[in-house]
């Protein structure tokens, strides 16, 4: 979802809303068929794009030379009116154009992205790669369309979606647009299941009311997100009425998956044989498995965050990197809790109803007192899960202790929990800023 602002008075944002689809056999097989024509446009795009890149390189020009968007989509009109069957049928100008342009859009903004990521000196295993084949067995369809490629119209079912070409396809309206969509993306998931997702613009929402409460979040390992909160008067509340407990969604399917996968690998079969029944149907139901897994972590995500964001006005959250927990000791817990899509949905709620959520440099704030502001001299091992300062002998849970350091980092309490100044130092050179606040709407 992207946030766009309009002479810094009137803000809007663009949001998706995506809704299930209910395609006939019919609708089915045709938007297979669009697919087909968009991944062949595609392919070919790849392959144009190869044979440029070998012939500027032959003659000794840059690379990204000579096949720009204004070029393929050139390129798309001849394929267009030369491609033909073995019957002499151009049947590439079947399938609708709007469709394919937004594919050759796709394709040419993927690119340049490769190639400026390659011109910029970004190491190979972080950049984006340049585009590559679709095969008809690994890809899963997506068709994008413009407002010329689609319509809603109203039927005896309720309102269906049109495509270009007189697709029409029933929509399970599980809410309502809240306005006219631009465009739409119809797109497949690996259990076959049909999505259309709508871009929507949406005037940004009225701001929730006031609370004078402030609070600090740190991840934990017991607890995924560890709490403690700040109201008005300056009473701190660490009884975890906020904490979000980690709901282990991924271990409790574990034993149900690992079973199909078992099975799956016995079915196996070589790569250019095709599968069989069974193995296909122990391919989706583990699919079936990871989905719901996914819509479960997703689900709790948001309505934690939305709770916290309601009852706050202030949030201070560690910064944490999704790929450094992913090389500790906590990565199995960290995957298991989508703890990045944890933190990605605090930023969006915060963001959508104007909270203010500052982004805190973890450095030192397990080891830091949040009472007299020492740092312990010693390393803390993540099995000891109760901070001890050997200043001013206070013993705090260490997960609380972390956050409540967030809320003095935060400047949210600048005096420190019990009223001593905590004496917070500069950030060490070298390392992320002492805090970076979300931007408000």
């Amino acid at each position: 979802m992207r946030i766009c602002f309009m002479y810094g008075i009137l803000s809007f944002m663009k949001v998706r809303y995506t809704y299930r689809l209910r395609p006939s056999k019919t609708a089915r097989r045709r938007l297979m068929r669009e697919w087909g024509m968009c991944r062949y446009v595609w392919n070919r795009m790849v392959e144009e794009s190869k044979r440029r890149h070998e012939l500027n390189r032959d003659e000794g020009r840059l690379h990204d030379e000579g096949f720009g968007d204004k070029t393929a989509q050139r390129y798309l009109t001849i394929l267009r009116n030369l491609t033909c069957d073995e019957h002499g049928d151009r049947w590439l100008r079947e399938g609708s154009v709007v469709a394919q342009q937004q594919t050759v859009r796709d394709f040419s903004k993927a690119r340049k992205k490769a190639l400026l990521d390659r011109k910029n000196g970004i190491a190979p295993g972080k950049r984006a790669g340049l585009p590559r084949f679709k095969s008809k067995r690994d890809s899963t369809a997506t068709l994008n369309y413009t407002t010329r490629g689609f319509s809603l119209y109203d039927d005896d079912g309720g309102t269906r979606l049109r495509l270009a070409g007189g697709i029409g396809i029933p929509v399970v309206w599980s809410r309502p647009l809240p306005g006219k969509p631009s465009s739409v993306r119809v797109s497949q998931d690996t259990d076959g299941h049909w999505y259309a997702s709508f871009v929507v613009d949406k005037p940004a929402e009225t701001p929730l009311p006031e609370t004078g409460r402030a609070i600090g979040i740190d991840p934990g390992v017991s607890t995924l997100m560890t709490c403690a909160t700040i109201d008005g008067n300056g009473i701190v509340d660490e009884t975890g009425a906020y904490d979000l407990p980690h709901p282990e969604y991924g271990r409790k399917a574990h034993l149900e998956l690992a079973r199909l996968q078992r099975r799956m690998a016995k079915e196996r079969r070589p790569k250019r044989q095709k599968p069989s029944n069974r193995y296909l149907k122990n391919k989706r139901r583990a699919a079936e498995i990871q989905r719901r897994v996914q819509r479960q972590r997703q689900d709790t995500a948001n309505k934690w965050a939305r709770r916290i964001v309601r009852d706050h006005d202030n949030i201070a959250m560690e910064d944490f990197k999704p790929k450094f927990l992913a090389k500790t000791t906590m990565a199995r817990k960290a995957a298991d809790g989508a703890i990045a899509s944890v933190k990605h949905a605090l930023e969006w709620q915060a963001l959508k109803h104007s909270r203010t959520l500052r982004l805190v440099n973890p450095s030192d704030t397990t080891k830091r007192c949040a009472h007299c502001g020492a740092i312990a001299k010693h390393r803390i091992p993540l099995k000891e899960r109760t901070f001890r300062c050997d200043s001013c002998r206070m013993s705090r849970a260490r997960d609380k202790n972390s956050a409540l350091n967030m809320l003095c980092r935060a400047g949210f309490i600048p005096d420190g929990v019990d009223g001593v100044n905590p004496r917070w130092d500069a950030v060490p050179t070298g390392t992320r800023p002492a805090n970076r606040e979300i931007p408000r709407l």
